[in-house]
């Protein structure tokens, strides 16, 4: 537990990419990302984790994974489905390598996040999420975080303030919270590693 803090926790950075957020119904999921199961993982110990495209049909591909804690001879098999359809039809090939190995990632968290308890990962999401949001205890501080955001996603997916703040359900700047920071975060997360896109998350 304390091995996969002090990694989660190093640096911002490394913490931004230990949460995730996607839309679903008007609302956003948000949770701990893949890269947290890695890293808890990594330092649990005895735990073998596999992940693989086991099938393409006209419309979905369907990836598989396997974690399997060697010590506690718990094994967990995870199959997800991705759409491969758009609104212009099937996705090219490279379209749907893509968007297996979204599927690959998103079968592999949730295998890991089955069979590491529930308790060891919340703890480790947690200490995550205080070096997310920084130090926001008073107005000048929070201004600052919330700013730095704010600017990171309208400079790197060239969105509007007016959408950011549509995506959380906020109507100024003003409104935004700590845990908005931590959805905006997790946003950035799911579109780089294709769980959403920017027109998904703020279009």
């Amino acid at each position: 537990l304390d091995n996969a803090i002090a990694i989660a926790a190093m640096d911002i950075e490394t913490a931004s990419t230990c949460t995730y957020s996607v839309p679903r119904a008007g609302k956003s999921i948000t949770g701990p990302s893949v890269h947290l199961a890695k890293i808890i993982a990594q330092v649990w110990g005895n735990i073998r984790i596999e992940t693989k495209v086991i099938g393409v049909d006209e419309n979905n591909v369907t990836s598989q994974a396997i974690a399997f804690d060697l010590e506690s001879n718990v094994a967990i098999k995870v199959d997800v489905k991705r759409s491969i359809r758009t609104k212009y039809g099937r996705m090219t090939e490279d379209m749907i390598v893509v968007t297996g190995n979204a599927a690959n990632a998103i079968a592999l968290r949730n295998a890991i996040f089955s069979v590491i308890p529930k308790a060891i990962t919340d703890k480790v999401y947690k200490s995550a999420i205080g070096v997310i949001t920084g130090d926001i205890s008073d107005t000048t501080k929070m201004l600052r975080r919330r700013k730095q955001i704010f600017d990171n996603l309208i400079n790197t997916y060239t969105v509007t303030e007016a959408e950011i703040l549509k995506s959380v359900g906020k109507a100024a700047l003003d409104h935004i919270t700590g845990e908005d920071l931590v959805v905006l975060i997790g946003i950035g997360t799911a579109i780089k590693d294709g769980d959403t896109t920017v027109e998904l998350a703020f279009k």
